[in-house]
């Protein structure tokens, strides 16, 4: 027995508050994984800027390689709907703070 297809209008929502929610996401890793006191030329002279900023585009890479992966049935996609309609503004606002 194969799982009912969620509406379009839900499919839609779903998949845009996700993307919103994983390029947020990406946003936030990348500025808070910059170098701190220096450009990013001189990165390799403080070791924690290197670790932060490795650690930072590996997490960036990872979620950008989620993007690429959809919900698989109805019920990932109404998850999705109700995380993204609770997330996305909290991430969003993460992003003005942290900016």
């Amino acid at each position: 027995m194969s799982a009912p297809e969620p509406a379009s209008g839900v499919r839609v929502a779903a998949t845009l508050l996700r993307t919103a929610f994983i390029c947020l996401l990406i946003a936030v890793t990348l500025r808070v994984a910059m170098p701190q006191n220096e450009t990013i030329w001189t990165v390799d002279d403080a070791p924690a800027d290197l670790v932060r900023m490795t650690l930072g585009i590996i997490v960036s890479i990872f979620l950008a390689v989620q993007l690429l992966y959809g919900p698989k049935d109805a019920h990932a996609y109404r998850t999705w709907l109700y995380l993204g309609l609770a997330a996305v503004p909290i991430v969003l606002g993460l992003l003005v703070v942290v900016w």
